[in-house]
């Protein structure tokens, strides 16, 4: 019983939705809701035939013009009849304006007007009309992901303009939109998109019933929603895949996926996610197919390259030098031969290091993150080398590991990756080939449990039963020879060209 209420008051009931705002609607309700915000404004208004009406609203989040257009100059000019037939008369043409509900509680009132709508207060009836500000950042190049022959626009914070982004790459009636509300402070909207006829309908509801039990105060970053959507929760590497391009999002959709737009975030969201799907990148569809397999081959390449060579050269150095070549055993000795740290202690000194670097570049101003990079990346290490603090072939193995990690597409799988190269040093450094090899074969069996709505995380190496992974595998082949979706996303249309 002890330990419950330790429980209890480390972590305190938290209580379902509920209405905030009790009580009848009215407008002393209202006032005393945003009695003490400064930026809550409200005025009385006659019209022409005598009839008084109440506004309210937020300034910043509506624009003026709008506001004086589009509601105060129709209502004074208008001829408003008294009740019972104000408010017909005002819905039916006394407001210009496209977007008139009416409300009956406080709850829809006060979100409406964080919202960028303005109330208004009739004898008879509450209308809410929105005069939302356009005040935005206009699209732009994406910044992560250049684009050298694809289209030049990025998503923005703004939901209405991504959706709109969305409907000039694809035309089609058949893209469904759904908007769900996330976050009990924020109020996030969060749009679902896919295609009618084409995406399955059971990972459509499987994806919105996730995000339904969505349960936060706030929606202000991906992380907040890739944690809570996620299949597997304790994985560090990423499930859900970040796009800067609107034309990379609309290829998603059309391969069967399902996309998610959040509001205030200029990013698109794509699940399910495999790891194939975060070493593409959307130059593939650029290149000629040849040299697109290539590079997707590199990729993979590098990936094994930057999680293994720090632990190689660790347990080839440490414990089986009989593998290395005799001129390279040799000059691997005469390295060490003033350095008082062990090789173990070495490599992992520089690869904190290299992440220390890579932070302090990340963290200041561009300007000064690039002479932070250059200064600690030449003049400290060719110091430590001159002062026989660390070896040079220490100093190649870890920047040739840290350079290959760079060449991941997702930044969210490097740093997957950059946690995971650790740890297989720290095996090497224990046990040798054998802890590598202990410790990669957890890493498969990992990567082997994650699965992303109903598609292995593997895929297409070790796809689930039943899941042909035809024409999509790790190489790509030219477009025309792909005739059919990913079948391990179950489309309902397999067929996506003749």
């Amino acid at each position: 019983m002890a330990f419950f209420s330790r429980e209890t008051e480390r972590a305190p009931y938290h209580p379902q939705k509920k209405t905030e705002f009790p009580g009848e609607l009215t407008w002393e309700g209202v006032e005393n809701i945003f009695h003490n915000c400064a930026d809550f404004s409200k005025r009385e208004v006659v019209s022409r035939s005598g009839a008084l009406f109440r506004l309210c609203w937020l300034d910043g989040v509506v624009q003026s013009e709008r506001l004086n257009d589009y509601l105060i100059r129709p209502l004074m000019t208008g001829g408003v009849p008294e009740q019972p037939e104000q408010a017909r008369a005002v819905l039916t043409g006394s407001i210009w304006n496209m977007n008139v509900q009416v409300r009956d509680s406080l709850d829809q009132v006060a979100e409406d007007l964080t919202g960028g709508r303005a109330a208004v207060f009739l004898k008879n009836a509450v209308l809410t009309c929105t005069v939302e500000t356009e005040a935005k950042r206009p699209v732009s190049t994406a910044e992560n992901e250049v684009a050298e022959k694809g289209a030049k626009d990025s998503f923005v914070e703004s939901l209405r303009t991504n959706t709109s982004l969305l409907r000039r790459h694809l035309r089609s009636p058949k893209v469904q939109i759904e908007e769900v509300s996330v976050g009990r402070a924020s109020c996030t909207a969060v749009d679902l998109i896919w295609m009618d006829g084409l995406t399955n309908r059971e990972l459509v509801k499987n994806i919105r019933a996730q995000v339904e039990q969505v349960d936060i105060d706030a929606l202000l970053s991906t992380g907040d929603f890739e944690t809570y959507v996620a299949q597997k929760k304790g994985s560090t590497f990423p499930q859900m895949l970040f796009t800067e391009r609107p034309d990379r999002f609309c290829r998603g959709i059309l391969n069967g996926r399902v996309g998610v737009l959040i509001d205030g975030i200029p990013l698109g969201g794509l699940l399910p996610g495999n790891l194939a799907l975060f070493l593409e990148t959307p130059q593939d569809r650029e290149y000629h197919w040849l040299m697109a397999a290539a590079l997707v081959l590199l990729r993979y390449g590098c990936l094994l390259l930057t999680l293994t060579l720090p632990g190689f050269y660790i347990a080839a150095a440490s414990f089986h030098f009989e593998m290395l070549p005799t001129k390279l055993a040799m000059s691997i000795i005469a390295s060490k031969q003033d350095v008082p740290f062990s090789t173990v202690f070495e490599v992992l000194v520089l690869l904190l290091s290299f992440e220390i670097l890579q932070e302090a570049g990340l963290r200041l101003p561009k300007t000064i993150g690039q002479t932070v990079s250059i200064i600690g990346g030449l003049v400290v290490g060719q110091a430590a080398v001159e002062a026989k603090i660390v070896s040079p072939a220490v100093v190649i193995v870890v920047a040739v590991a840290g350079i290959a990690g760079f060449t991941m597409p997702s930044q969210d799988l490097a740093n997957a990756l950059r946690l995971w190269r650790f740890l297989l040093a720290v095996l090497a450094g224990i046990a040798g080939f054998l802890g590598l090899a202990a410790g990669l074969a957890a890493l498969v069996c990992h990567l082997a449990g994650i699965e992303s709505f109903g598609v292995a995380y593997l895929t297409p190496f070790a796809p689930n039963p039943g899941q042909p992974v035809e024409e999509h595998g790790v190489l790509r082949q030219p477009i025309p020879e792909v005739k059919l979706r990913e079948l391990a996303l179950k489309p309902e249309n397999k067929r996506r060209q003749k």
